[in-house]
């Protein structure tokens, strides 16, 4: 068995997450009520949201993305006039660095705000690659070494 083909694989997998890690992005849109394709649920595949008018994928440096919901009242009912939907990346995370939704004062606005911390992480759901790829590689490694 070659053991330094496993161990080089394993390093080349372990950079690789760590690069990928550096490059977070986050949806960027903003709507009001029905009538924008930003709000709950989310329709769209996050792989490819430029297909839609008003949404943008975005490059995050901070690594944080939210989602905030203006003019929604404490039920968060979707009818209230002038609700609007935002998704944005933080220029800052959070001062505990905890992911959550909570009521939080913007501009100063009362408004619900999730926080979040990964890629795309602010879109109704998650592509996880990565994961495939390693295991994929792992097993195609092993197979040949054995």
């Amino acid at each position: 068995m070659n053991y330094m083909l496993i161990v080089s694989v394993f390093f080349a997998l372990f950079l690789w997450k760590e690069a990928y890690c550096l490059n977070k992005r986050c949806i960027k849109c903003r709507s009001r009520g029905e009538l924008g394709s930003c709000g709950d649920p989310f329709p769209f595949n996050v792989t490819e949201p430029e297909a839609e008018f008003g949404i943008h994928v975005m490059a995050c440096p901070s690594g944080w993305c939210a989602k905030m919901l203006e003019g929604v009242s404490g039920a968060l009912r979707s009818d209230d006039y002038g609700a609007a939907t935002e998704r944005m990346c933080l220029q800052r995370p959070p001062s505990d660095y905890e992911e959550r939704c909570a009521y939080t004062m913007w501009n100063h606005k009362k408004v619900y705000m999730c926080f979040c911390n990964g890629d795309l992480c602010n879109s109704a759901s998650k592509v996880n690659v990565l994961s495939y790829i390693n295991l994929v590689t792992i097993f195609y490694t092993l197979y040949n070494c054995l």
